[in-house]
């Protein structure tokens, strides 16, 4: 029988670069499918800046941590090659948790089948976790309205980079935060953001009150780090805040101190984190509300991918650098 690869984390984050250090490569011969279930090849795998997350020694976070020893949990896609499950038939696209695996069984459970014309990059970087955050942070939690202003950090990256698109089709004036001038040129020559922050570069201040002469309405945060500030203290009345992710602390030894709160009241401005796990139920309703702007032609993404199962073990690190162009995914 065959043999296939899977990947268990070993050890947790330190102040070392995330690398085959942290992980145990482990080969096993392929299983077979039992009564009701099914056996997937997986054939892409996305990172997400959630993985920092879930890596962490953290036991109070909105989902459990991977321990020492399982296998490290991140969603794929891959190709139903053995089915004994009524619901799954042998050369279906299906995507979900998987895990850094080369072959799974499963029950189905928590596994969807992929819409014909769809193809790996699409279904990851669109109809996976960072469409559903987009989809869930901004209009949820958001509350766009025509008109007003959003400012969006990490704006080149999967979730940002949907964020931004899709205030824009509804009449929103964007600004995306991003660390480089060639993801500046991006998000605004191609995604048709109306500015750019390099946030490395640019005096934050000065540029931040140059593209938006009308303060900020909405407030995506996926980093964190010194522009946070500055886009608080631009914050409208009655503004909202939507906290996504903050890479910029997920390893730091002391995370940096967030902005003073008296805005939050003198302009009664709301604050709301968010993961998706709580929402898992409203899948289904948050792919219709985003489904009809991918068919429309309103969604454009990209993606950076790395080849083979072991790059995973590196690939990480680009979330800190930000070297990453587009949504990483890892081809098996």
């Amino acid at each position: 029988m065959s043999q296939y690869t899977e990947i268990l984390l070993s050890q947790r984050p330190d102040d070392k670069p995330l690398g085959p250090h942290m992980f145990e490569v482990v080969t096993k011969e392929i299983p077979s499918a039992g009564p009701g279930q099914i056996l997937v090849k997986q054939t892409h795998m996305s990172l997400d800046p959630a993985m920092l997350g879930w890596m962490s020694p953290d036991k109070n976070s909105y989902i459990p941590r991977v321990e020492l020893g399982e296998v490290m949990r991140s969603s794929g896609f891959g190709e139903v090659v053995e089915s004994n499950h009524p619901d799954f038939a042998v050369g279906d696209l299906v995507m979900g948790m998987m895990g850094w695996t080369e072959y799974l069984v499963s029950s189905g459970q928590g596994l969807n089948k992929v819409q014909p014309g769809v193809n790996a990059d699409m279904a990851l970087a669109v109809f996976a976790l960072p469409g559903l955050t987009a989809t869930q942070g901004l209009f949820n939690i958001g509350e766009p309205k025509a008109g007003e202003t959003l400012v969006v950090t990490g704006a080149a990256g999967s979730v940002g980079s949907l964020v931004g698109q899709l205030a824009k089709a509804e009449g929103l004036r964007v600004v995306g935060v991003v660390g480089s001038d060639e993801k500046a040129d991006w998000i605004v020559n191609e995604l048709g953001f109306d500015g750019a922050i390099n946030y490395k570069t640019d005096d934050l201040e000065a540029k931040l009150a140059q593209l938006t002469p009308d303060g900020v309405d909405v407030f995506f945060e996926n980093t964190g780090g010194p522009i946070q500030h500055h886009i608080f203290n631009r914050m409208n009345t009655h503004g909202r805040i939507v906290v996504c992710g903050m890479i910029a602390d997920y390893t730091a030894a002391e995370p940096a101190p967030g902005p003073n709160w008296i805005n939050l009241i003198k302009k009664r401005i709301k604050v709301q984190g968010f993961a998706m796990p709580d929402h898992f139920g409203d899948v289904p309703a948050l792919l219709a509300k985003l489904t009809p702007y991918v068919m429309q032609g309103k969604i454009k993404y990209r993606t950076h991918t790395l080849e083979g199962l072991e790059s995973a073990m590196t690939g990480l690190n680009l979330f800190f650098t930000g070297d990453n162009k587009g949504k990483l995914i890892v081809k098996l």
